[in-house]
Formats: C-alpha cells, structure tokens, sequence
C-alpha cells in the first residue's frame, strides 16, 4: 500500500487547521509540517493572523474541541456592556453587546475595555477620536455612537430614551447607543435676531400695509424652553405675529405713522413677560420698514404736498403783512418829518443810479434836487446852451 505524504509550510503569520474526514485534529505551528496517512484523507485550511481575531465559518464547531481551545483565548462580552478592543496599543475594534472575539493565545497583547451600558456616561475624549477617526461609531445597522461638539456659547442636553438626564457645557461628548435612543440637542445662548418679514396686515381704517420687524433675544433658560417648547425659533416667530397683527390692527395709519415707534414699545411690552414664562429673554424689538400700496403712496404724497404748500402760503402772508406793517409805519414818520423825507428820497435815487448808464440834468442842481430828474438808459443829444 502506497503512503501519502503531506508537507505544509507554516508562515509566522499563519496558522492551519489540519481535517481528517473532514473532522478537526489539530493546529499546525509555524514551520515545516510531514502528515503521512495511508490515502488522501487530509485536509487543510490556512488562517492568517489577524488583529480582528479569528474569522473560521465553522469557528462555532471548532470552540468545542479541546485540541481547538487550547490554541486560543476566547471573550465575550455581557449583554449589557460593550467593549473596545486594543491589540498592541492599537484600537481595531468595537465588540458589541454579546459579541465573542477569538485570538490566539501568546501572539498579540490583547486588551479590552469595557463600558457598562446601566451607567450613561460619556466616552472618553482620546477615545472617542480614535474610533471617530477610523470609523468605528458606525456599524452597518447604524450607529454605535452618539457625539457631537458643544461649541462655546451654546449649551448641550442629553437625552436618554426622551428623558432629559443632562447639560452638556462646551466640549466633544460620546455615548454609546446601544439599547437605548441617546439624543444631543445644541442650543445657542448668544444673541439671536429673528426677523417677521413682510406680514401684510389691515390698519383700523381699512388701510393695507407690510410690515418688516426685528426681534432680538436670548436663551435664559434652556432647560424651561426645551422642556416646553419644541422649536424655540418658529413659537417667538408666531409670538410676534399674533402681537403685530393686534397692534396694527386696532390702530388707524395716521397713529402708527405719527408714532413709528409706538409699534416696537407695544410689542415689546407684550411679548417680554410671555416669552419670559418660557425661558426666553426678548432683548429689544423694532420695526423695519413699514410698506404702503402703490395708490396708498401716491394718496400721501399729495396730501403731503398740499401740507406744504399750504404752509408755504401762510408764510408767504405773514411775511407780507410784516412787510405792509413796517411800510405804514415808515411813511407815518417820513409825513411828521421831512427831512426824513427827503433823505429817504436820496438813498432811492442813490439805488436807482446804480442800475443806469447815465443821467441827463437840466436846470442845475436845484432842478436835480427840486423839479426834473430824467433818467435814461442811453445817452441823449444834449439841447444848445444846456449845461452839464
């Protein structure tokens, strides 16, 4: 009967698993390996080392041979922990609830660190990195991990299941998700403007407007906000509208447009104290732009021209009833005196010289003073004798 003789070459790296009738018998080594056997009834699967543990599709089987166990270490993690895996100082791995990792014994240091799912808390931060780096907080059925950065000026709050159980100040937070429904939800604390854009809106009178308003404010309170309201943004939003609305609605356009502030002060007033019940401080409130319709624009504009001309034509009277006043009392005086007369008589002759090229005098000096003055624009052929 003719032998056969099986030589397997083990690399440092492997390891193989030798079948006979397809039934475990042992581990081979590194090295060079002779099975003599009497017909071909040998079989081999080779295994590399990995840092992911041992991966066989009969690796159930093999566990319960002695001759299997006794080549490797086997951990299994609770139902209620999760473990993180570190072979040589390296993290390679995340072992979920119930989950078994298989290695060889005295290849690689292997070191597990569990997590106890009963106590919430969060993932250390030199972890967290390492397994958001090399994609270990996600797993095909989802994620493993629950993280997000609380930036500065905001506030965090951990929800477990819908239960609110925790402020998170500013950081980066992780928790493990698995049999429960972790939530972070990020609110800012800084000043927040929120703008009521074009609300168009029926005065008292029947008058369309549109109206723009500006709104800051701040979280006070965040915990009272999140636990009473579900969008904090969307009810201040509605919260100013309902205020708006009153406010332009049981006014006529000539109170708002003679009092554009009255508008901002009565909302504010308003609103201050009910979003106050809800966490939130309303820092200021002003009106933006008020719009009028086309026909609206053109109504006003002539009722403000006629205003102003209207003024105009009172100034213009009163103007020339001072003008009339002062002349009524000059000529009273220049009649009790005449030399004040005749003086007032010089200084218009004086202005009226100014204006012409030349004057033409007959009769002397006294004629100039007492009887004839001509006066022309072009100069004249003097009469014979006249003197000049």
């Amino acid at each position: 009967m003719w032998k056969i003789i099986n030589q397997v070459q083990v690399a440092n790296d492997e390891r193989v698993l030798v079948f006979r009738d397809r039934q475990f018998q042992r581990v081979l080594a590194p090295g060079c390996h002779r099975i003599v056997s009497l017909s071909n009834r040998f079989s081999f699967d080779v295994l590399t080392i990995g840092k992911d543990g041992i991966r066989h599709p009969q690796l159930d089987v093999l566990l319960k041979e002695d001759a299997f166990l006794q080549e490797v270490e086997v951990r299994r993690m609770a139902e209620d922990e999760v473990g993180v895996v570190y072979v040589d100082g390296e993290l390679v791995q995340v072992l979920e609830p119930g989950e078994r990792l298989v290695t060889w014994k005295d290849l690689l240091k292997v070191q597990i660190r569990s997590f106890p799912l009963a106590a919430l808390a969060p993932v250390p931060e030199p972890m967290l990195s390492q397994l958001v780096r090399a994609g270990l907080d996600r797993c095909g059925r989802g994620s493993r991990l629950v993280h997000t950065l609380v930036p500065d000026g905001h506030l965090g709050l951990l929800f477990d299941n819908g239960r609110l159980v925790q402020t998170l100040k500013a950081g980066r937070y992780g928790y493990w998700a698995f049999s429960r429904d972790i939530k972070i939800q990020l609110y800012d604390l800084r000043l927040q403007m929120l703008e009521v854009a074009g609300q168009e809106i029926l005065t008292k009178d029947r008058v369309s407007l549109r109206i723009n308003l500006n709104a800051v404010y701040q979280l006070a309170d965040v915990e009272q906000a999140a636990g009473r309201l579900t969008n904090v943004a969307d009810y201040i939003y509605k919260r100013l509208q309902l205020s708006l609305r009153e406010v332009v609605g049981t006014r006529t356009l000539d109170e708002l447009l003679a009092n554009k502030s009255l508008v901002s002060e009565v909302i504010f007033a308003d609103c201050h104290d009910a979003l106050a019940g809800y966490g939130i401080a309303l820092e200021r409130v002003g009106v933006k732009d008020i719009i009028l319709p086309g026909e609206m624009k053109e109504i006003l504009n002539q009722v403000v021209q006629a205003q102003k001309a209207a003024e105009a034509n009172l100034i213009q009277r009163r103007e020339e009833t001072a003008a009339t006043r002062s002349l009524s009392n000059t000529a009273k005086m220049m009649d009790n005196n005449p030399t004040l007369l005749r003086l007032k008589e010089l200084e218009t002759l004086e202005k009226v010289a100014d204006r012409i090229d030349r004057i033409s005098v007959y009769g002397g000096l006294d004629s100039v003073m007492n009887d004839l003055v001509r006066l022309t624009d072009k100069p004249e052929q003097a009469p014979t004798g006249a003197r000049r």
